[in-house]
């Protein structure tokens, strides 16, 4: 894309991963001029990352699924979409978008904009959770699929699939962790139970769950349930964990924290564009309010995959065909009856594997310690807020998440509260003892992203008033 220029296409798709790709992909088949912008240097998102140059290399320790993610890279990038990387979006102004790529801001404008930017680890806040050597599950296997490097002498602590499935990929790795130390209770199967026979049209993700558990046991890793009071042991770097089990407590010597407790939709940008948004009870967690074709409250704006609610690489892929044949038939580049056709099998295809994802949801629900962390806990990281110094606030009558953002300054850090955005609310509702919905939530503004000051003056409207003013001056100065 040439330097200041702007374009106007029909179709610009926010994250190349599978949502964005299939999007993508399924719009420019039926004519549809399609722009792809993507952070990452290469297709693929957080699931796929990186396949394209390490997915043959690291495939058997990876897995199948991730393997299978090659198919719809290679098909994306035969799609004849203009393909974006390393593209930071930081504005959305009416239907004009504004990124920077390597220094460059750029404009353009597009008739239809399909936000499919995924998905946001779930912060696990208890002390010591900031220590080097104390990161998230999912940076772990950054870590594996862009470098090879596997983390050593290391605890995976938390709940849920991705927890077994690291560990089976560290195993083959070569680096098994030490042990998992998982905060799942009985009552979770209790909850989920009600939701176990909708499941069973799941089962193949039941079967992969076992599989993965057996795996694990068979080499000999091992695995606490019921753990609480979970914290990190160590003063400048992590050198154990301490938590308890039934009361007793319990410590292990590691090098490394792996913690992951579920994904929550990325509505960054959502909130930012002032879309509705409802809370989802059984994902605790907000997501935008879309209408049966994924558009959201915002005109020509859609959402795709977990960016609109949790429901998996599959799922995501799936509602990226149908968000992407939204957009065309809206274009009137498609007939209403191949249209009608193919979204009502591709529809049949999304409710057969969400059938699984309320029980998963149950099972699989956050620790109280996420949302009731102790006193001397991080919250905001960027800031580095404990526990105690927000009820401090909240005792002094400070009310809702943007006030005590002015009295402490959480979420005004580089992450502009992406993590402790999703805590707070929850310490608000705990205190005032009201339910964590009618907390506010942190009020988003352009731009979403660090934006320098050379980017912004690159752009050509600024550009040319900055000429122009230097001409003037010029001018002036030729007349003295």
């Amino acid at each position: 894309m040439e330097t200041n220029e702007i374009r106007e296409v029909d179709v610009c798709v926010i994250g190349a991963g599978p949502a964005g790709m299939s999007a993508a992909i399924s719009s420019a088949q039926h004519g549809a001029s399609v722009v792809l912008l993507d952070e990452q240097p290469s297709p693929g998102g957080k699931i796929y990352r990186a396949i394209s140059t390490l997915g043959k290399k690291y495939g058997d320790i990876l897995g199948e699924d991730y393997v299978k993610g090659s198919q719809l890279v290679e098909a994306f990038n035969s799609s004849g979409v203009d393909y974006n990387a390393n593209s930071t979006l930081w504005r959305i102004e009416d239907q004009t978008l504004f990124w920077s790529c390597k220094g460059q801001a750029y404009q353009l404008k597009a008739k239809r904009i399909i936000i499919a930017n995924g998905a946001l680890e779930r912060p696990f806040p208890f002390p010591g959770w900031t220590l080097p050597g104390a990161m998230t599950a999912g940076s772990g296997q950054i870590m594996m699929k862009t470098s090879g490097l596997v983390a050593k002498e290391s605890v995976l602590v938390g709940t849920g699939p991705l927890l077994y499935l690291l560990g089976v990929q560290m195993l083959k790795a070569g680096a098994p962790p030490k042990a998992i130390v998982d905060t799942q209770t009985f009552n979770r199967y209790v909850s989920a139970s009600k939701y176990a026979f909708n499941a069973l049209r799941g089962a193949k993700y039941i079967v992969k769950g076992l599989k993965l558990l057996s795996i694990l046991r068979k080499a000999g890793v091992v695995h606490y349930s019921n753990a609480s009071n979970i914290e990190a042991v160590g003063d400048a770097s992590v050198e154990g964990i301490r938590f308890s089990i039934k009361g007793q407590p319990k410590q292990i010597a590691c090098m490394t924290l792996l913690s992951h407790i579920g994904v929550t939709p990325n509505t960054h940008l959502t909130r930012a564009l002032g879309a509705e948004h409802e809370w989802d009870h059984i994902q605790q967690c907000w997501k935008p309010k879309l209408d049966s074709f994924y558009n959201s409250s915002v005109s020509h704006i859609a959402v795709a995959g977990d960016g609109g609610g949790i429901g998996g690489a599959l799922v995501a892929e799936l509602q990226g065909k149908v968000v992407g044949l939204h957009a065309v038939r809206q274009l009137n580049l498609i007939q209403d009856e191949v249209y009608s056709e193919q979204v009502q099998q591709i529809n049949q295809s999304i409710a057969a594997e969400s059938a699984i994802r309320p029980f998963l949801d149950q099972l699989y629900a956050p620790p109280e310690q996420a949302f009731n962390p102790q006193d001397e806990t991080v919250i905001c990281r960027c800031e580095n807020i404990t526990a105690k110094e927000i009820r401090a606030r909240l005792d002094i009558g400070v009310q809702g998440s943007n006030q005590l953002k002015a009295f402490t300054r959480c979420g005004m850090g580089p992450c502009q509260g992406r993590y402790c955005g999703q805590i707070i609310p929850s310490m608000i509702s705990a205190h005032q003892h009201i339910p964590v919905q009618n907390v506010e939530s942190f009020h988003i503004r352009f731009p979403i992203k660090p934006l320098k000051l050379g980017e912004l003056a690159s752009l050509t409207p600024y550009r040319q008033s900055y000429m122009a003013k230097y001409k003037l001056k010029e001018e002036i100065n030729e007349h003295d």
